[in-house]
């Protein structure tokens, strides 16, 4: 089975840049789009004849025969997917890192000690010294992707100052490095029943614990996760 990218970096100028962690420096580009549609294409002509429904704004649930980290019981949302590949963060893989030491590390102060506090994901194997905030309000942000109605992706500087000075998006979490795919990967990996997919939910990124989003993303789809090594498809 293809297996999404895991610690190897992707070598394209162009891939997804946010925010430096250990600088701070701020290099962002302008919209997500712009990196997924120029990820690698180096894939199997096999694949060609595959045209893929796109599933940006869902999420992907890791089926139990997905075992390598970070994808292991892992729940993807894609930010970005069409026949150039795709783009995802992970929303329940916890990294060592709070949010408050993000901010500390780009000199910035938090007035909020909750937020202060609360956890970075990890976003993915790729790229993991880059910060990207996935939120569920718009707003007017230097170097934000709108994923859809419901989600966007910032990795501009801008949001952080925002959001340590209590006025950033009221739902939003914070993740170092993506997960990405070329094109047709994806498709194979669904084919090969490494993945559900389902239509992603504000409640499973915002109001449940990290422990418990894995069973909860699939309970969208009305699966029991003890009884996943069996069931494979789409919302």
């Amino acid at each position: 089975m293809s297996k999404a990218k895991t610690n190897k970096r992707l070598k394209h100028p162009a891939e997804p840049s946010g925010f430096a962690l250990l600088t701070p420096a701020c290099e962002t580009h302008s919209n997500l789009r712009t990196y997924a549609s120029r990820l690698q294409r180096a894939y199997n002509a096999r694949m060609t004849s595959v045209q893929p429904s796109t599933l940006t704004g869902h999420f992907l649930i890791a089926m139990p025969n997905l075992a390598d980290p970070p994808f292991s019981r892992s729940v993807t949302l894609l930010c970005q997917h069409d026949e150039n590949g795709a783009v995802g963060l992970l929303v329940n893989q916890l990294s060592e890192y709070r949010f408050g030491d993000v901010l500390a590390q780009m000199q910035l102060d938090c007035v909020d000690s909750e937020l202060a506090d609360a956890p970075v994901l990890i976003g993915g194997p790729v790229q993991q010294e880059r910060g990207f905030v996935l939120h569920r309000e718009p707003g007017y942000w230097e170097a934000s992707y709108r994923i859809n109605t419901d989600w966007s992706v910032t990795t501009s500087r801008d949001i952080l100052v925002a959001m340590a000075a209590g006025e950033g998006p009221r739902q939003a979490v914070m993740a170092l490095g993506y997960a990405g795919w070329d094109a047709g990967q994806l498709e194979q990996e669904l084919m090969a029943n490494a993945w559900l997919t389902t239509e992603a939910c504000g409640r499973v990124v915002f109001d449940t614990p990290l422990e418990e989003r894995w069973s909860a993303a699939a309970g969208l789809v009305g699966v029991d996760p003890r009884q996943l090594s069996g069931y494979a498809g789409h919302a």
